[in-house]
């Protein structure tokens, strides 16, 4: 099995409160598509995308350890978007990887604020953002 970081995640309980609290909207938001019967493709969507990000990163890091080709950040990015963003963050904090660039957590938490504005439009402002 890989080499999982560095020790211990730092203030575990702080960033599983967060994780938490990020995860309330989408994971909320698809089990009442789900419940209500109009969809459980969001769950799935999630689900898929998040395990395939948590796959990516630790190839990435793997890769990265051996001095071989990489994943481009973009490939990274596109995952977070779709989808894949709890999976990463995951990833981010198990195995170490991608926490300390800067413009990649910039556009990391950009993905994560993207995808809260869309819960928080579908699920309490009753509009898609097709109707804009």
């Amino acid at each position: 099995m890989p080499e999982r970081g560095n020790g211990p995640i730092r203030r575990l309980k702080f960033k599983l409160v967060i994780f938490a609290a990020l995860c309330a909207l989408p994971l909320g938001g698809a089990a009442t598509l789900l419940i209500t019967g109009v969809s459980r493709v969001p769950l799935l969507i999630y689900l898929v995308t998040s395990v395939l990000a948590f796959g990516l990163y630790e190839y990435d890091k793997q890769r990265a350890k051996t001095g071989q080709w990489r994943i481009p950040e973009k490939v990274l990015h596109v995952v977070e978007l779709l989808g894949g963003w709890p999976g990463a963050c995951v990833a981010q904090q198990l195995l170490r990887h991608k926490t300390r660039k800067v413009s990649f957590q910039i556009w990391f938490w950009l993905i994560v604020a993207l995808h809260q504005a869309i819960w928080i439009d579908v699920l309490f402002l009753k509009m898609t953002l097709l109707d804009l």
